[in-house]
């Protein structure tokens, strides 16, 4: 009786082991400070759309992918294609001005350090500096055509069914027509049932400059979540909002997600315990 009990316990921790993992991050712009499992890996293919009066800035297709490359850090990868839509109204004016073109935009690389991880007293804390690479034709308008940075970082902490994710950060962009700002998010999700989980969020950002669609600061309110098809791993991700205060702005995401990967150290733990146990 007493093997038949300690078996079922097993079972269920295997079983448990496989929702011990949060997400925030796409579809929304609030991000999480927790990295891809080491040995795992996360691809996404997705779309977005980013506008205001004086410009939209849709982008699609895009490819994200991440990689769980060493243990607490992410290597993060995003090739985008978009276009920039002006709306040469002269109110904006000199925002929003020029010509509509589509093509490669600048490329996004990063590392995430998940560097306090989550206890039953605190939460998750993490770091997610990024590169934009200026892949995007500048002259077009598809691309800022210097290397400019995205300094964040993110607070996570899980109650049951609800995860609470916080940040602030700082973007650097050193060419003309362009601002250094600050931003920030707040991030409530809820998982409804297995397949599905919902998310509510508040996020701000200051002036970007006359070059971006974001002449002015903006809060918004974005709303979406989390569908979780049949298959392993892969969901449909979606989301959508608009501004409550400052410039009018619209945002709106739809991807599939899809991860994989096998934790070393777990199967190698797995084996141990399955030996114990049996």
């Amino acid at each position: 009786m007493r093997k038949c009990l300690r078996r079922a316990s097993f079972l269920f921790l295997l079983l448990a082991a496989s929702r011990l993992w949060a997400q925030a991050g796409p579809p929304f712009q609030t991000d999480d400070p927790t990295p891809v499992d080491l040995g795992h890996y996360e691809a996404y293919a997705f779309g977005t759309l980013d506008g205001t009066p004086a410009e939209l800035d849709p982008v699609g297709p895009a490819f994200e992918f991440n990689w769980g490359a060493i243990p607490n850090i992410q290597l993060h990868a995003i090739l985008p294609f978009g276009a920039v839509l002006p709306s040469n109204n002269p109110v904006y004016a000199p925002g929003g001005t020029g010509s509509s073109a589509y093509g490669l935009t600048d490329m996004e690389l990063g590392v995430k350090y998940g560097f306090i991880k989550q206890t039953a007293h605190r939460p998750q804390i993490g770091s997610f500096t990024m590169f934009e690479i200026p892949t995007g034709s500048y002259s077009k308008g598809l691309g800022v055509g210097k290397v400019w940075y995205k300094l964040p970082i993110w607070v996570e902490k899980e109650f049951g069914p609800w995860s609470f994710v916080g940040g602030l950060g700082y973007t650097v962009v050193p060419q003309t027509q362009y601002r250094n700002f600050l931003y920030g998010g707040f991030l409530v999700k809820r998982e409804i049932n297995k397949r599905l989980e919902l998310s509510a969020e508040v996020f701000s950002h200051a002036r970007e400059g006359f070059a971006a669609a974001q002449t002015e600061a903006s809060t918004m309110i974005d709303a979406g979540g989390y569908y979780h098809f049949k298959s392993p791993g892969l969901q449909l991700l979606f989301a959508y909002g608009h501004s409550i205060a400052g410039q009018t702005e619209n945002y709106a995401y739809l991807g599939l997600y899809k991860t994989w990967g096998k934790d070393k150290g777990a199967a190698q733990n797995m084996a141990a315990q399955t030996m114990h146990f049996f």
